[in-house]
């Protein structure tokens, strides 16, 4: 797994700091949280072109890519207005409001709100396999990914559920505490 720069780990703590101190993360350490996270950046497709953060809270790993990936452009999305506002003036803090925007609202109703689509979907956290599963595929592109953070020594094991497989998804495998998912395929083959 790579590791960010020294300047993009400074810039990292620097702004996600703020979010712990008041109390949108978690009270572990920010470095070996924006470590982990990092293995979003490393995940992310090389062709992709744009992501989506589901439930991007505090910023991760919404921010931690937006950073990662210059690449890239972005949508963070939280149904919370406050850590929205946040993550919003984190977003400027970064230098990142150029390609990186933030949207307040519930991510059902984002495919009928946005006429986007994204190449990368990112969660940490926001909900079970076949919840995540049903509100990020009408997200992507056709070929994108799901991107999902996985518990220490995880085989992702949990995504095989036959909920995920019919919301249109199925697990790749799982590197660095992601898993990657990639949509089915449901063309007919021509013989």
């Amino acid at each position: 797994m790579s590791e960010p720069s020294d300047r993009q780990l400074t810039d990292l703590l620097d702004a996600l700091g703020e979010a712990q101190r008041i109390g949108m993360l978690g009270p572990g350490s920010l470095d070996l949280a924006i470590r982990r996270a990092w293995a979003f950046v490393d995940r992310c497709p090389k062709e992709a072109r744009s992501f989506v953060d589901l439930g991007t809270g505090g910023g991760l790993p919404g921010l931690v890519v937006a950073v990662g990936r210059p690449d890239l452009s972005g949508l963070l999305v939280d149904r919370r207005a406050k850590r929205v506002d946040l993550v919003t003036r984190l977003v400027g803090r970064l230098g990142l409001a150029d390609r990186i925007r933030t949207w307040a609202g519930d991510v059902v109703d984002l495919p009928v709100v946005m006429d986007d689509r994204w190449d990368v979907a990112t969660s940490r956290g926001f909900g079970p396999p076949s919840y995540t599963a049903s509100l990020a595929t009408p997200l992507l592109r056709p070929g994108g990914a799901l991107l999902v953070s996985e518990p220490p020594e995880s085989t992702g094991e949990r995504w095989r559920d036959p909920a995920v497989v019919e919301a249109g998804l199925r697990l790749v495998d799982v590197a660095d505490g992601v898993a990657l998912l990639r949509p089915i395929d449901l063309r007919p083959s021509v013989a």
